[in-house]
């Protein structure tokens, strides 16, 4: 596990002092560093001291990933085909209705849509193979016939996974990590699938539990490093690995407030970084909206808390009213429409 930890001081703005450094080749930038170990204080120091392989992985753009580059974030629209998601109570969870959406989603400015069969919400009960294959592969190939943007299954088994490939998936999403099943991490190895690897403390029928962290930055950090690790080592080249700290799974609200704050310690990683805090129940906490659906506002207020941050891709419900915020905050970062 990492020794030091390295959180950049992000800034925006199209004017930039010298010596600034882009962060991951992105619209945000820094000049200094906070340089934190375990149960020591944290010291400031000027960008220009890090080591060259730490300032390589935080400044290196990323690469693109199934045609998509980084330059400004991307947007990974949800579309859940579950009878018991938290968010939509299973709205879309008909072929049609689905179908439906995923199309307004991306023309709404969703750069990818991402396939779920089994609810993670608190307490969900995992979903046999069977039943999670027949949810999710026959929408993922209605969707590519109709969709040229990349499609992503949610899931934790390599059944799924192979299902979801060989109906049109370009991408898995693992919110644990790669750790449920050994047998996903080769399976998209093999097939050269870019992955989405989260963060999640316990499965999720008890991961809100009393979740316990000795430092919730470290330890989200010295998973996902690990993780990372693993699954190059497993012959994932590390530009095809996107990371995700997992905003509330396995975490109280001052967990998740903490990894919000510290977000930019992750590019530490060398990753490209997935934040999905969409309709999140802290939201709820904080500002109200009892129902899923009336938690927008919040949930584009912690989008634009990650972008500012450098995140490069948000996993969101309301895509057009995340969009449409992000191209606002774009313009005045820039102070032009280009």
């Amino acid at each position: 596990m990492s020794i030091y930890y390295y959180r950049p001081l992000v800034q925006t703005g199209s004017e930039r002092p010298q010596g600034a450094l882009p962060l991951a080749g992105g619209i945000c930038w820094f000049t200094t560093v906070e340089l934190l170990e375990r149960n020591k204080p944290s010291v400031f120091v000027p960008a220009s001291r890090l080591p060259d392989d730490v300032l390589k992985r935080l400044t290196a753009a990323r690469k693109e990933i199934c045609g998509l580059t980084f330059e400004t974030p991307r947007l990974m629209g949800i579309l859940n085909v579950t009878p018991d998601s938290f968010s939509d109570g299973g709205r879309f969870n008909g072929a049609a209705m689905s179908l439906l959406h995923a199309k307004d989603m991306v023309e709404a400015g969703a750069d990818i849509i991402d396939v779920g069969g089994e609810s993670t919400r608190p307490g969900a009960v995992e979903v046999p193979r069977e039943a999670e294959i027949a949810r999710t592969a026959p929408v993922i190939q209605a969707l590519r016939g109709i969709l040229d943007v990349p499609i992503s299954i949610d899931t934790r088994k390599a059944a799924v996974a192979e299902a979801a490939y060989d109906a049109g998936a370009n991408m898995v999403n693992d919110v644990s990590g790669f750790t449920f099943d050994s047998a996903l991490g080769p399976f998209c190895a093999s097939n050269d699938l870019p992955v989405f690897v989260m963060h999640s403390q316990g499965e999720p029928e008890t991961m809100q539990n009393n979740p316990i962290y000795e430092n919730v930055i470290f330890d989200v950090y010295d998973f996902l490093e690990a993780r990372v690790d693993a699954l190059v080592a497993a012959g994932i080249a590390r530009e095809r690995i996107v990371i995700d700290p997992g905003i509330g799974f396995g975490k109280k609200i001052e967990h998740n407030l903490s990894l919000m704050s510290n977000l930019s310690i992750f590019h530490g990683l060398g990753c490209a970084i997935l934040l999905g805090v969409s309709r999140k129940g802290f939201i709820r906490t904080i500002g109200g909206g009892e129902e899923p659906s009336a938690r927008m506002p919040g949930s584009v207020a912690l989008a634009l808390a990650g972008v500012s941050q450098g995140v490069q891709l948000l996993r969101v419900h309301d895509v057009f009213e995340t969009k449409q915020a992000l191209q606002l905050w774009l313009a005045v970062i820039k102070g032009n429409l280009r």
